[in-house]
């Protein structure tokens, strides 16, 4: 059987944070060459109405609709070729996607961190992340004590798993720093055996305004989910906030996050779908 040149795929977006999305049923035979390529923010993907180009991972995506609530395996490939283990706003693309084909206002997101559910409210989603985790061997980290608020070259940090690693700094000012600058090397410290996200926020009203230098994309995106909820975890830890919903702005729009004191935080923010077409199965190297 002749396999099809091209594949289908959809441009989703959550506050910022953008995704190709594929039908995991539809072959493609290199996933990693397929999300360095259109991620790539100068050759990649191309948005028909804006001219923006690439996105910060490929979403592969698996219904199994044949469950109640339907059920979606979500594999996200970042532009690195690596695969990430947990995206709050990508796992909130996947609901949507997942509610454009079923109908279904709740669906569970199988993920490699763990299986998270979702509500859908018109376009807004709202995602288990979890319990945050600042325990060394769930970070992790390179000792055995948990890592709060400690210089880590040069920023003043706390270590937390909110499905991935984020370390998070808590700065008067995340627009009065070089975030491109300070990031690697805390993103690399060998504290982090396996690397780790590096969050700024700052305090912002009754809220925080974010910016996270994310691994495996390897530079600030537009939106972090996961970081949103090591934001709020990291206060909470510091004493800083309570349990109420609050209020994380990255640069890429508004997120709500609630962190209770023993069950799953939660994410919630909206989610819209740009534009479809086709791309080549196999992609061909820019010379």
């Amino acid at each position: 059987m002749t396999q099809p040149s091209t594949i289908h795929f959809e441009k989703y977006h959550g506050t910022g944070n953008d995704f190709v999305v594929v039908d995991a049923d539809d072959p493609v035979p290199n996933r990693q060459a397929f999300a360095t390529t259109y991620c790539d923010r100068d050759v990649g993907v191309t948005d028909p109405s804006s001219e923006t180009r690439g996105a910060d991972g490929v979403l592969f995506l698996a219904l199994e609709s044949s469950y109640d609530p339907p059920r979606v395996v979500m594999t996200l490939v970042q532009p690195d070729g690596s695969v990430a283990a947990m995206c709050g706003n990508g796992a909130r693309c996947a609901a949507a996607w997942a509610r454009d084909r079923t109908d279904a206002d709740v669906v569970m997101i199988d993920t490699p961190a763990g299986t998270r559910r979702a509500v859908l409210d018109g376009d807004e989603v709202t995602v288990e992340m979890g319990v945050p985790s600042f325990d060394p061997r769930d970070v992790p980290l390179d000792r055995d004590a948990p890592l709060v608020e400690e210089a880590v070259e040069g920023l003043t940090v706390t270590a937390v798993n909110t499905g991935v690693p984020h370390a998070v700094a808590l700065v008067d000012d995340v627009d009065a720093i070089d975030l491109d600058a300070v990031a690697p090397p805390v993103r690399h410290a060998d504290v982090f055996p396996r690397g780790a996200n590096v969050t700024l926020a700052s305090r912002d009203g009754d809220g925080f305004r974010q910016r996270t230098f994310e691994r495996g994309v390897e530079g600030e995106t537009r939106s972090c989910g996961t970081g949103a909820v090591a934001v709020v975890a990291v206060a909470k830890r510091l004493g800083l906030v309570g349990s109420d919903e609050l209020r994380v702005s990255p640069p890429g729009g508004d997120l709500l996050i609630r962190v209770p004191d023993r069950d799953e935080a939660t994410l919630r923010g909206p989610v819209a779908l740009d534009f479809a077409g086709e791309l080549p199965v196999v992609p061909t190297p820019e010379p």
